[in-house]
């Protein structure tokens, strides 16, 4: 996760532990390129735009496009995750900024679009989940 992480508003300790663990197994599930690993850190009835605009709604539709992307155009693809900001929405939903910073396989980075990401994490039935999200493919990495 990144340095001097911004936090806005009361975020708990919990909560902000919960926040950046879920955005750590997306990153794990996306290197391991486990379609069902990814789709399980998303809410059931999540709603996630990823970074070329296609909107999917559920876990089912998640892991049905991871498991097509991963055998196809990210098949190679490996990604850093790095949470930037934390935002308090409500307790119990936070609002989170990531950087996405391609790399090889073993974690360095390398030249490639990098990604911009903002999810609101929230708990569901337990579990800490993703229950909104928009990826961004962008050129360089952006600052802040």
């Amino acid at each position: 996760m990144a340095e001097g992480m911004l936090v806005a508003g009361e975020v708990a300790a919990e909560e902000r532990q919960a926040a950046t663990a879920v955005v750590k197994d997306l990153e794990e599930a996306f290197n391991a390129h486990d379609a069902a690993a990814l789709s399980a850190c998303f809410a059931a009835e999540a709603s996630w735009t990823n970074a070329a605009g296609m909107r999917l709604d559920g876990r089912d539709a998640i892991a049905g496009f991871g498991a097509r992307a991963f055998q196809g155009p990210l098949r190679d693809a490996y990604a850093r995750y790095e949470v930037v900001k934390l935002l308090a929405i409500v307790p119990g939903a936070v609002g989170v900024n990531v950087r996405q910073v391609p790399t090889d396989e073993a974690g360095r980075t390398v030249d490639g679009h990098h990604g911009v990401a903002t999810y609101v994490v929230a708990r569901e039935q337990g579990a800490w989940r993703i229950v909104v999200g928009q990826n961004n493919a962008v050129a360089a990495l952006p600052d802040g």
